[in-house]
């Protein structure tokens, strides 16, 4: 059975090649994961949910995220992102934007957090409170 595995293989190989990068881009998500993180669930989006607001050339995107008794509701604008944990707790938040890229971000005793930099492409959130630690679905800014 080894020997047809092989075989199988090396044909693929030549008859079916992966495309250039896509075994990097494999490996890339493969380190953003977290085994024994909970996935918040995206429960709203303003560009999906919310309706148009008159005269308003860039409203802000609004999105909130549900983990159990957990919500974070998050502001992304050009100027960066606000946003805050419901019921206020202490947590680590790093925004990730990439396999090797994690900025860490400070959450007030209000649960508020802020982060200067905009979100350029796709994003998610990973919190940590205590025992737990949550991550955002993935988002395109």
């Amino acid at each position: 059975m080894d020997l047809l595995e092989e075989e199988l293989r090396r044909a693929a190989a030549v008859l079916d090649p992966l495309p250039a990068g896509l075994l990097q881009l494999a490996m890339d998500a493969y380190l953003l994961h977290d085994l024994d993180a909970r996935v918040a669930e995206l429960t709203f989006d303003s560009l999906t949910d919310a309706i148009p607001v008159r005269g308003v050339q860039e409203p802000p995107r609004m999105l909130t995220f549900q983990a159990g008794e957990l919500t974070v509701d998050v502001e992304v604008t050009g100027d960066g992102l606000l946003g805050q944990l419901l019921p206020p707790q202490s947590a680590r938040i790093e925004v990730l934007d990439g396999p090797a890229s994690a900025r860490p971000l400070t959450v007030d005793p209000m649960g508020r957090f802020a982060d200067a930099t905009p979100p350029t492409g796709p994003f998610a959130l990973r919190l940590s409170t205590g025992a737990d630690v949550i991550v955002t679905e993935w988002l395109r800014a």
